[in-house]
């Protein structure tokens, strides 16, 4: 008679996919102290031969899976790209569901406070899935990846560790600028693309006319869209089917040089660095010694797994796998991303693509009150753990007292970066206007980067001046056509491409603006004037010559140097109007007229005059001679004279940050 602990082991081997030689020494899942699953996978408890294949709805712990069930022929390496909020992350909790990697409710991607507010993805995850597609089971390697373009070079490195991808687009909403921007940066990584209609639930939605567009944009065959309903779970087994059918495996070799590719990193506080990583070429065990392509440095393997989206230790991962490394790494500067890891004394061909993050935004950060700036560095620094794109180094106004000069990826990661401080950390700051980094030639040829308007020289000639621009994506109902035209026309735009959406009322527009353009108020007018219909989208492009100054805003003679901007000269007088009728409307009044002036070019090109209090020193005249009326008020205003030579103006910060919010 079998006892009954053979009998489980064997039922797990037929139930679970183990191989049968687990009975005769190695160790099963159930002695690995894998929580026991079985009896829900049992037509009878009484009979060990009754059971049922393997449901899809058991995740990779809970199955009792390891990296060595899945041969590479079975791994599927995909990601989900979309415009924001047409259900991404909904759509990957619903498959992790249905595969059974959380529980029904569960939420495991945009799980921060500002991806759920913005609907966008800061923090990527990875997840894999295990699916069985016609009774044999594949390893289905969710790879997220941000939302944005300011994270493009991380979009472009998560996409280089994927064969596939899945293009969502709202069935109701269409094409969107940034579905067009998704499908040509995984075009041009010649990833296999699934086109996918979401929302099909809707009472708005049109599959039909969505489909039609997609075909006519991108040249997708509509036959090939698959229909789905992230919120109901509709269609998801069958876009999973397409995933496994239409998505290559990975193509490394398994017996070459073990060669990995870093696609994200971040900070845990219980176990340092956590690198996520892509086995290109043969594989990497627990105890080896990983070597950096880009920097040289060494480190040993302390752990390795797969996150399920919670991390699963694995004694290795194989050829084409996709999972995490553990090497007691303290700072995720050390981990870049898009570099590539081989094992030590085996050194292998770097990984194409790699480059170094580069700022392409600055701003000044300074906490609202002078003696938190302790906190404030303390925030800063536990926040870039797990943002290494951000560069910072310390800065001293006059205005604003100690500080931090930092370097952003774009707009939206400047904005993300201070309301993360704000919410995460607790610091209440002020953040300078945006500026872009540009490069000035002086008379004696020589080239400078300048990322701070304080040091735009004003007081020696200048060959020429470089700022860079982008080529943006907008995609707007046809009837604001005209309104868009000339909004971009007005922001010195260059049209590039007007092409009609088929199948719609819709246009897509491609200018390229200047990068400066978007720390103003353009996104917000081109909301406005298209009653929040546009969508706009953009990516880097190349550098012009412009002619930009510098723009000083002067208190009674004395430049304050936090409202420094660099403009474009043409900008410049209308700008430097607006900050001093602002700055006038902030200030408080003093017992002498202080002058507001903004000066560019050389020039001083408006002025505002906020005036002072002032003593009604003709109360006490009942008549009399109007020469004494006279000599009070002469009297008066030499008193001014001399107030205003000798008192000076305390601009308050609360002031200041109302002022920098003029665009």
């Amino acid at each position: 008679m079998m006892n009954q602990g053979v009998v489980r082991r064997r039922l797990a081997s037929l139930v679970y996919g183990q191989r049968t030689s687990s009975l005769l020494g190695e160790a099963s899942w159930y002695e690995k102290g894998i929580p026991w699953m079985l009896p829900r996978y049992i037509y009878s408890t009484s009979s060990a031969h009754k059971v049922v294949e393997k449901a899809n709805d058991v995740g990779f712990l809970a199955g009792g899976w390891s990296v060595h069930d899945f041969p590479q022929e079975n791994i599927r390496n995909f990601s989900i790209i979309a415009h924001i909020d047409h259900g991404k992350s909904t759509l990957a909790d619903r498959m992790m569901e249905l595969t059974g990697a959380i529980t029904r409710g569960e939420r495991a991607l945009d799980t921060l406070q500002v991806e759920k507010e913005r609907g966008i993805t800061v923090k990527a995850q990875t997840s894999s899935l295990v699916y069985r597609h016609r009774g044999t089971p594949y390893l289905l390697n969710l790879i997220d990846t941000p939302g944005h373009v300011d994270f493009s070079y991380e979009v472009s490195r998560s996409l280089s560790a994927c064969d596939g991808c899945v293009l969502l687009v709202d069935a109701a909403q269409g094409i969107q600028a940034q579905t067009v921007a998704n499908f040509f940066l995984a075009f041009e990584q010649d990833l296999s693309i699934i086109p996918v209609l979401n929302k099909i639930d809707m009472p708005a939605a049109d599959p039909e006319k969505v489909a039609e567009q997609l075909e006519d944009t991108f040249d997708v065959d509509r036959k090939d869209c698959v229909r789905v309903s992230a919120k109901t779970g509709a269609g998801v087994d069958g876009l999973l089917e397409a995933i496994v059918e239409k998505i290559p495996p990975p193509s490394g070799r398994k017996d070459a040089h073990t060669r990995m590719l870093v696609f994200d990193a971040y900070h845990d506080e219980y176990r340092g660095v956590v690198c996520l990583v892509l086995v290109v070429d043969g594989m990497v065990q627990r105890g080896s010694t990983i070597v950096s392509k880009a920097s040289g440095d060494a480190w040993d393997v302390l752990e390795v797994g797969v996150l399920t989206p919670g991390p699963v230790p694995q004694d290795s991962l194989l050829t084409g796998q996709v999972g995490y490394i553990l090497t007691g790494m303290k700072n995720t500067k050390s981990a870049k991303i898009g570099d590539t890891w081989h094992l030590a004394k085996k050194p292998v061909d770097a990984l194409p693509g790699f480059r170094e993050p580069k700022s392409m935004v600055f701003a000044g950060i300074f906490p609202a009150n002078a003696g938190e700036f302790e906190l404030l560095q303390t925030s800063m620094n536990k926040l870039t753990l797990n943002d290494s794109s951000v560069s910072f180094k310390r800065e001293n106004s006059n205005a604003l007292g100690a500080g931090f000069r930092c370097g952003f990826l774009g707009l939206l990661h400047m904005d993300v970066f201070k309301q993360r401080l704000e919410q995460e950390h607790g610091t209440s700051i002020i953040i300078t206007a945006p500026t872009v980094p540009i490069k000035i030639k002086r008379d004696s040829g020589e080239w400078i980067d300048l990322d701070n308007p304080a040091d735009f020289p004003t007081k020696e000639r200048i060959r020429s001046v470089v700022e860079p621009t982008i080529l943006s994506t907008i995609v707007l109902p046809s009837d604001m056509l005209g309104s868009a035209m000339s909004l971009c026309q007005s922001r010195r735009g260059e049209l590039v491409e007007h092409t009609p959406l088929a199948g719609s009322t819709r246009v897509m527009l491609r200018y390229v603006l200047p990068l400066s353009e978007l720390g103003t108020d353009f996104y917000d007018e081109l909301k406005s004037l298209s009653s929040g219909y546009a969508s706009f989208d953009y990516e880097e492009y190349e550098s012009r010559e412009a002619d930009l100054v510098r723009l000083d805003i002067l208190v009674n003679g004395e430049p304050v140097d936090a409202l420094a901007r660099i403009v474009h000269r043409s900008r410049a007088d209308k700008i430097g109007k607006d900050l001093c009728l602002t700055l006038k409307q902030v200030l408080d009044r003093q017992q002498f007229d202080i002058a507001l002036q903004a000066a560019a070019g050389g020039r001083i090109i408006a002025r505002e005059t906020l005036k002072s209090y002032r003593k009604n020193v003709l109360a006490k005249c009942y008549g009399g001679d109007i020469t004494r009326k006279k000599k009070l008020l002469e009297k008066q205003k030499q008193g001014k004279r001399r107030l205003r030579k000798l008192g000076s103006v305390e601009i308050e910060t609360k002031a200041l940050h109302q002022v920098m919010q003029t665009t």
